[in-house]
C-alpha cells in the first residue's frame, strides 16, 4: 500500500492563481491544428452553431473562410459584426472591431486566425492581443491557431518544412487557453482536399503542394502538434493530482523518476534514465530529496554537477524536503504521475539495512504500490566505491544539546537518590522514561539515544537490586529493564522524526509563502520597476544576500543592471552576467563557470530566450542551499514573466506610436498636397490667363496671384517653423519691445484677411516695454489673427487686447472672435500637432496653433485657450514682465 503523500505547496499555489485569474476574465477555446485546411474554422463554426442552437448571445468577430462553399454555410445564422476598415497605404484593409465588440458585449465572440498582424492603425498590433482584451473585459472567445504559429514551436517548424514563420503567439499567451480541441486529419486525407480545391484555390494550390503540403511534411507537423497537446494533457494531470493526495498512479502515459544524490554514481544513473526515457519516449523527472543534515561542500558541488547533467539530457529537476529518502521519493512519484522510479543498487551494510526496515529497494517496494521499481548496479570500474544515494552524511548534534541531556540526568539522578525510600525504583525508571521523551522534543536523535543508554544504565546501577551493579536479579526486573530500555530508543526516534518531518513542512510552506508573497507583489506592481523593487527586496530578505536584476533592452541586445539593485557589479561581474545572458545557464558562484564570481546568476529565459539576469551575492562565508537555490530559479521564472510582460506591452506600444506615426505622415502628406495644390492652380490658371487678358483684368490677376504667392508663402513657413521647433534650433532673441509696434506690424501682414470682419483693439497708451522676441510674437498674433479670420462667418466682429497683470507680472495679448467657440474637451487639443477644431472649414494642416505655443513657450510664456462671454473663443499669451527699472544693466 502506498504511503500518503501531502499537496504540494507549488502546485496549490498555481492552482490558486489560475483560478484566480480565471474568475476575473472570460474562458478561451483554441480549435488546434498542425496546418491549414486541417477544419479548425469549419469546427469552430460547428460549435458556434451548437452554442446558438442553446440560446448563447454569441457574435462572428471575424473569420476567414478562404471561399470554402462549406465553410461559408456554417456562417449561415450567426450574427456578425461588420469588420473595421482601415485604410493603409491607399488601399483598404478590413479587421476585427474591438470597439464595436466590446460595446456590442455578448457572451461568447468568434475570433479567428489567433496569431494575425493587425493592419497598422489598428487599436493593437496582433489578434491575439485583441483577444487577450476581450478575455479581461469577461467574454468567452473562439479562436483558430496552427502548431507553426506557436513560438517554441516555430524554429522546428521551419526546419521541417524550410519556410519561416513570421506569425507567431508566444507560448504565455497560449497557456491562457481554458480548453484545446484539437482538429486531426490523416496528411493522405488533407492532401485529397488539397487536390479538390478545399484548402487553396488554382495555382496557389499547385505551388502549395509542391512545397508545404508533402506527406513528409505534415507527416511530422501532425505528429508535433499531437505531442504538443499530450503534453499539455499530462502537465493538467500533474497539477489536478498535487492539488489533492494521490494515492496511486494513472497509467496514463509513462513518466520516469531518478532519485539523483551526491554520489558520483548518481552520474550513470541520471545517463541510463535518459537512454530509458528516450526509447519509451517518456518524460523523465530528477529528484533530490535535501535531509536536515546538511552536505559538506564537496559533496555538494557533485550534488550541483548531477542534477545540472540532469538539466542539460532534459529532465525535469525537483528538490524535496525530508528525512525519509523513500517517503520522498513516493511522495514526489504520486504528484507527478511517475510510473517507474530509477534507483542504484544499495552498497549499505546488510545490518544497517534491517535496522532501517529493509533496502532502500524493499521499502521502495513496500510503499510504492503499482509504481515500477527499476534497480541499476554500479560499474565496477568507479574509482570512489561508496553509496548510490548518499543522503545521510555523517552529522554530529551540537555539544549543547548534549550538555543538557547530561544536566537532566544528573538532576533526574539526584533527586532519585532522595526520594529512592519512598517512591521504589519503579517509579524513579518511569521519571527517567518521562524525561527521555521530553528530551526528544528539544534535542536531536544522536543526544536522545545517549541519554536513553545512560538513563537505563543509570536506573540498572543505582536503584534496581541488587544496587551498584548491572546485575538483575528478577526476571520482571529484567523484562522492565528491557521494555524501558526500547520504549525510550523508539520514543526518541518517533519524536526526533515527528520533529523532521515538521521542520521539513515548515520550509515547503515557508517556500510556498514566499512565492505566493513574489506574486501578490509582482500582480500589484503597476511597472516593470515596481515590480523589480518589489522583487528584490523580498529576495534581499529571504535570502538575507544583496540582488540584482540586469534586463535586456531591444535597442542595444546587452542587459543593463536595474537601478532597485543592492549589489553592484563591478566591470568583472558585468562580464558573468554577460556569460549567462548569451548562454542561457547559471554561472558564478556555487557553479562550475565562472565559480570565483561574487554572485550566483540565474538568467531570465523565456520560450529558449533570455530577457534578463537575476544576481544573488551571500557573505563570503555563508552559502546558499539546495532549496534556496531552487527557490531562486523560482524567482527567476517569475521575474521572467514580468520581464517578458513588460517587453509585449512595450512592443504593442511601439506599434501603436508607429501606426500613429504613420497616420500623421499621412495626414501630413494629404494636406500638404491639398494645400499646395489650390495656390498652385490658381497661380497657373492666372499666369495663363495674363497673356491674354486686357488691362482691366490683370489687376484682378495680379490679386490672385499675390494671394496665392501669400497662402504658399504661409505653408512652407509653418512647416519650417514646426521643423525648427522639433529639432530644437530655435533661440529666441529677447529684447525690449513695443506692444503698439508689434500689434500694427501683426495687423498689417493679414490685412487682406481682417477685411471680412470688424476689427478693434484695446492697447493702453502707457504700456510699457517688455522683454519678447520680435518677429516670433509678431507671428504669433498675426497668426492668432489669421486664425480668427477663417474660423469664423464673415461679419462677426475680432477683437484684439494687450495688458499687464501686475499681480502676477506678465504682459499679455488677447484675441477674441464671435465664432463658433471651442468645447472645453478641445481647447487643449488644439494645440498639438495636426489638430483643428471640429467645425473649422476645410483646408489648413492643422500647425498653427502648435507653432504659436511652440513660440510662446519658448519665450518662457504659456498660451490659454477659452470660451468669450456671449459665444466665440479666446486665446490668451502670457509673457513674463519685468519692468524696465528692475532690468540690469548688459
Amino acid at each position: 500500500m502506498s504511503a500518503p503523500s501531502r499537496p504540494d505547496p507549488d502546485a496549490l499555489l498555481a492552482a490558486l492563481r489560475r483560478d484566480e485569474a480565471r474568475a476575473r476574465r472570460g474562458r478561451l477555446k483554441i480549435f488546434f491544428g498542425m496546418c491549414p485546411g486541417v477544419g479548425k474554422t469549419y469546427a469552430m463554426l460547428r460549435a458556434a452553431q451548437r452554442e446558438l442552437l442553446d440560446g448563447v448571445d454569441l457574435v462572428v468577430g471575424i473569420v476567414e473562410t478562404h471561399g470554402r462553399a462549406e465553410t461559408e454555410a456554417l456562417l449561415a445564422g450567426l450574427p456578425v459584426v461588420p469588420r473595421k476598415i482601415i485604410l493603409h497605404r491607399g488601399a483598404e484593409l478590413s479587421e476585427l472591431d474591438l470597439e464595436a465588440i466590446l460595446a456590442r458585449r455578448p457572451k461568447l465572440v468568434l475570433v479567428d486566425e489567433f496569431a494575425h498582424t493587425n493592419a497598422p492603425g489598428s487599436r493593437h498590433p496582433k489578434r491575439y492581443q485583441d483577444v487577450i482584451e476581450l478575455l479581461d473585459a469577461g467574454l468567452d472567445v473562439y479562436t483558430t491557431l496552427n502548431v507553426q504559429h506557436l513560438e517554441s514551436r516555430a524554429d522546428a517548424v521551419r526546419q521541417i518544412t524550410g519556410a519561416t514563420v513570421h506569425e507567431t503567439v508566444p507560448d504565455s499567451v497560449f497557456e491562457l487557453a481554458d480548453q484545446i480541441e484539437l482538429i486531426d486529419l490523416p496528411p493522405e486525407s488533407l492532401l485529397e482536399r488539397l487536390r479538390e480545391g478545399k484548402v487553396y484555390l488554382g495555382d496557389r494550390a499547385a505551388a502549395a503542394a509542391q512545397g508545404f503540403f508533402k506527406d513528409a511534411h505534415l507527416t511530422a507537423l501532425r505528429e508535433l502538434a499531437l505531442r504538443f497537446v499530450a503534453e499539455r494533457v499530462d502537465k493538467r494531470l500533474r497539477e489536478l493530482r498535487a492539488t489533492g493526495s494521490p494515492q496511486t498512479v494513472w497509467r496514463s502515459g509513462e513518466r520516469l523518476l531518478v532519485a539523483v544524490g551526491p554520489s558520483p554514481f548518481s552520474t550513470q544513473l541520471v545517463r541510463w534514465t535518459r537512454r530509458m526515457a528516450a526509447a519509451q519516449g517518456a518524460a523523465w523527472i530528477a529528484v533530490s530529496v535535501e535531509s536536515s543534515r546538511p552536505l559538506d561542500a564537496e559533496s555538494l558541488r557533485r550534488l550541483e554537477k548531477n542534477l545540472a547533467l540532469a538539466r542539460e539530457l532534459g529532465a525535469e529537476v525537483v528538490v524535496t524536503h525530508d528525512d525519509d529518502i523513500v517517503a520522498a521519493l513516493v511522495r514526489v512519484a504520486l504528484q507527478n504521475n511517475a510510473t517507474q522510479i530509477v534507483v542504484g543498487q544499495s552498497r549499505s551494510p546488510r545490518w544497517l539495512d534491517l535496522l532501517r526496515g529493509g533496502s532502500l529497494v524493499q521499502r521502495l517496494l513496500r510503499r510504492g504500490g503499482p509504481i515500477d521499481i527499476y534497480v541499476v548496479p554500479a560499474e565496477r570500474a568507479a574509482e570512489n566505491p561508496g553509496t548510490w544515494l548518499d543522503f545521510h552524511p555523517a552529522a554530529s548534534s551540537p555539544a549543547g544539546e548534549y550538555a543538557e541531556v547530561a544536566a537532566v540526568l544528573v538532576a533526574l539522578t539526584v533527586a532519585g537518590l532522595l526520594i529512592a525510600p519512598y517512591a521504589g525504583y519503579l517509579a524513579i525508571g518511569l521519571l527517567y522514561l518521562l524525561a527521555v521523551i521530553a528530551l526528544s522534543l528539544r534535542v536531536g536523535r544522536w543526544p536522545v539515544l545517549a541519554a536513553g543508554v545512560a538513563s537505563a544504565l543509570t536506573w540498572n546501577f543505582l536503584f534496581i537490586p541488587p544496587l551498584y551493579t548491572f546485575v538483575i536479579a528478577k526476571l520482571e526486573d529484567g523484562m522492565m529493564f528491557g521494555t524501558y530500555f526500547v520504549v525510550a530508543l523508539v520514543s526518541g526516534q518517533l519524536t526526533a522524526r515527528i520533529r523532521a518531518a515538521e521542520r521539513h513542512e515548515r520550509l515547503r510552506e515557508e517556500r510556498a509563502t514566499a512565492l505566493l508573497h513574489l506574486t501578490q507583489a509582482l500582480g500589484a506592481a503597476r511597472t516593470l520597476d515596481e515590480a523589480v523593487f518589489a522583487a528584490l527586496r523580498q529576495a534581499d530578505t529571504l535570502f538575507r544576500a544583496s540582488t540584482a536584476v540586469l534586463v535586456g533592452h531591444d535597442s542595444t541586445g546587452d542587459p543593463a543592471p536595474h537601478f532597485a539593485g543592492s549589489f553592484y557589479l563591478s566591470e568583472k561581474e558585468r562580464g558573468v552576467a554577460d556569460w549567462a545572458w548569451r548562454n542561457r545557464k547559471k554561472a558564478g558562484r556555487f557553479t562550475d563557470t565562472l565559480p570565483a564570481a561574487e554572485g550566483f546568476y540565474l538568467p531570465l529565459v523565456r520560450d529558449e530566450r533570455a530577457v534578463g539576469v537575476f544576481v544573488i551575492r551571500v557573505a563570503p562565508e555563508d552559502t546558499l542551499t539546495l532549496a534556496q537555490r531552487d527557490l531562486a530559479e523560482s524567482f527567476a521564472s517569475q521575474l521572467a514573466l514580468v520581464v517578458e510582460r513588460e517587453s509585449l506591452r512595450a512592443a504593442g506600444e511601439r506599434e501603436k506610436l508607429l501606426a500613429e506615426s504613420d497616420r500623421l505622415h499621412r495626414a501630413l502628406l494629404d494636406g500638404v498636397s491639398h494645400e499646395l495644390k489650390t495656390p498652385l492652380a490658381v497661380l497657373a490658371a492666372a499666369t495663363e490667363a495674363l497673356a491674354t487678358a486686357d488691362d482691366g483684368c490683370r489687376g484682378e490677376l495680379t490679386a490672385e496671384i499675390r494671394t496665392a504667392t501669400r497662402r504658399l508663402n504661409l505653408l512652407v513657413n509653418n512647416l519650417l517653423d514646426q521643423t525648427r521647433l522639433e529639432s530644437g534650433a530655435l533661440r529666441p532673441r529677447l529684447d525690449w519691445c513695443d506692444a503698439h509696434d508689434l500689434v500694427n506690424a501683426a495687423v498689417e501682414g493679414v490685412r487682406d484677411s481682417l477685411d471680412a470682419h470688424p476689427f478693434e483693439t484695446a492697447i493702453p497708451d502707457d504700456l510699457p516695454l517688455f522683454r519678447a522676441d520680435t518677429a516670433l510674437m509678431e507671428q504669433v498674433i498675426a497668426n492668432l489673427l489669421l486664425n480668427a479670420a477663417h474660423h469664423t462667418p464673415p461679419g462677426t466682429p475680432i477683437f484684439l487686447a494687450a495688458g499687464i497683470e501686475p499681480a502676477r507680472d506678465r504682459v499679455f495679448f488677447t484675441v477674441a472672435d464671435r465664432g463658433p467657440g471651442l468645447p472645453a474637451a478641445m481647447r487643449e487639443r488644439l494645440f498639438q500637432k495636426f489638430q483643428r477644431g471640429d467645425a473649422a472649414r476645410a483646408g489648413g494642416l492643422g500647425l498653427g496653433l502648435s507653432i504659436i505655443r511652440g513660440f510662446v513657450v519658448a519665450q518662457g510664456g504659456e498660451i490659454v485657450a477659452g470660451e468669450n462671454p456671449g459665444g466665440g473663443a479666446v486665446f490668451t499669451v502670457y509673457l513674463p514682465y519685468a519692468p524696465h527699472g528692475k532690468v540690469p544693466a548688459e
